[in-house]
């Protein structure tokens, strides 16, 4: 676990920035390091230290890791946008997997109606040079994009 990793003798993140001595069992060293100044400023200023404090006390240490690793991404979106944060992000994502699969659902209504047309893809791209093996996967549904990795379109 971090909290039992050795320190350096200088002051963690945190109590630099909060002007304070470091003592040796400081809950806020193992997870904001010397280093990283600007990772506890953003946390500390979106959430202040006291809450990270409690917030920190709550939670198991095993998760504590992930807990700061959490806060400091809330932050760091909450800072670039402050009215939605990570509701923001999370919309954003949602929207654009929402156009992905409209496009992959006009791409396969593409694909089928070009099979339609031409009748077994073996015979509609037969004019392709393509490694042995990709077609026939193909028309039994287990292609896989891996059997065409080495290929320069790809």
């Amino acid at each position: 676990m971090k909290s039992q990793e050795p320190r350096s003798s200088s002051s963690c993140a945190a109590c630099k920035a909060l002007k304070r001595r470091c003592i040796p069992n400081c809950q806020f060293a193992p997870y904001f390091r010397s280093d990283e100044r600007k990772k506890f400023a953003k946390v500390h200023k979106v959430f202040g230290a006291s809450n990270v404090s409690k917030i920190l006390n709550e939670v198991a240490e095993e998760q504590r890791d992930d807990t700061v690793n959490s806060l400091v991404y809330e932050a760091e979106v909450r800072l670039r946008d402050p009215i939605y944060g990570c509701i923001g992000a999370i919309a954003s994502l949602e929207k654009k997997m929402v156009e992905l699969e409209h496009d992959l659902m006009h791409a396969r209504a593409r694909l089928a109606s070009c099979v339609n047309q031409h009748g077994n893809m073996a015979t509609w791209i037969s004019d392709i040079p393509v490694p042995s093996g990709i077609v026939e996967a193909f028309n039994q549904n287990s292609f896989s994009f891996n059997q065409c990795s080495h290929l320069p379109f790809l």
